[in-house]
């Protein structure tokens, strides 16, 4: 039998489908936070500031929430994906070794789904909750948004490429645990080779770092070759200062760090004048709106305290 041309799936035994797709994700939960606990024992055994426990706090909240929506939403999903599948007249046949181009073409999608993120304040409202903590470490990989699902639309031509739906979905779910291990302090620089191919946590802690040299970097999820190619690849050299460059206050509510962002965006939208300025607000670059705003900020302070020059002649 070819590679394509496979029978359509019956979209009334998706459950069927389901149980025979592995569920790569909650098979690994007690493994990831295992080792995040191993982790921050030995982070206090040694003295390392790599965990606070507030934030900590935060960042479980946020991945429990999130196991939580992505269980609800996994069926409206799963109907989207095998729907799509269906209109295809190159379906391909549930063979194996298909993942391999699947998830190379799957992480390319990747990069620039992450790369649009930080580039547009829309995109990076569904992104920054994972950015939002000023420490590193594998409790860091919990921090996924709950609205993040939007973002298949930046899939959709993986889907159209005719993959079967259970290679998409165990692509989809390599591609989240990959990104477990990459977010810690204890893995150094690794070989050479490796640490130009893939996305490693000397990698990976640039992308997370607030200064200017490490801003918007990185993106590549497993191949750091992406960034090579396009332009945004940037290698760990001082050390790096984790969090956004505007810190946020409450770090153990997951509600305020998810949705901080959009509260922000609206009162932006509701004092910008005219329609223009209210479209900057909502779909330009996150990091020159952040600039912009502490610059206003600066500018009124100033305006509210008189200088030192003047406080001497007004104390005269």
């Amino acid at each position: 039998m070819g590679l394509f041309g496979a029978p359509v799936i019956d979209l009334n035994n998706l459950q069927e489908l389901e149980q025979s797709s592995p569920n790569l994700i909650v098979w690994a939960v007690p493994a990831m936070l295992f080792f995040a606990a191993l982790e921050y024992g030995i982070s206090l055994y040694q003295h390392r500031k790599y965990y606070e426990n507030k934030e900590l706090l935060g960042s479980i909240g946020v991945g429990l929430g999130n196991l939580v929506v992505s269980a609800g939403l996994k069926f409206v999903l799963l109907y989207f994906i095998v729907w799509s599948y269906n209109q295809l007249p190159w379906r391909m046949e549930l063979n194996w070794w298909t993942w391999l181009p699947c998830y190379i073409i799957y992480d390319f999608f990747s990069y620039w789904a992450h790369r649009v993120s930080h580039e547009q304040r829309f995109w990076w409202a569904t992104h920054v909750v994972h950015h939002s903590g000023d420490y590193y470490n594998l409790a860091v990989s919990f921090r996924l948004s709950w609205v993040q699902h939007i973002k298949i639309v930046f899939l959709i031509p993986v889907l159209l490429m005719g993959f079967h739906p259970i290679i998409f979905f165990v692509t989809n779910q390599v591609a989240v645990l990959f990104q477990f291990w990459v977010h810690t302090e204890y893995i150094r620089k690794m070989h050479p080779l490796i640490e130009y191919i893939f996305a490693t946590p000397s990698n990976h802690r640039v992308h997370h770092g607030s200064q200017d040299k490490y801003l918007d970097k990185n993106y590549g999820a497993t191949f750091i070759l992406w960034d090579r190619i396009f332009g945004t690849y940037q290698a760990e050299e001082e050390q790096v200062v984790y969090g956004l460059t505007t810190p946020i206050t409450n770090k153990a509510n997951p509600f305020f760090i998810n949705f901080h962002e959009y509260a922000d965006m609206w009162r932006d939208v509701q004092n910008a004048k005219g329609l223009k300025r209210k479209l900057y607000f909502v779909f330009g670059s996150p990091a020159r709106i952040a600039k912009e705003k502490l610059h206003e900020q600066n500018v009124i302070s100033m305006q509210k305290e008189p200088s030192k020059p003047q406080m001497k002649v007004l104390e005269e």
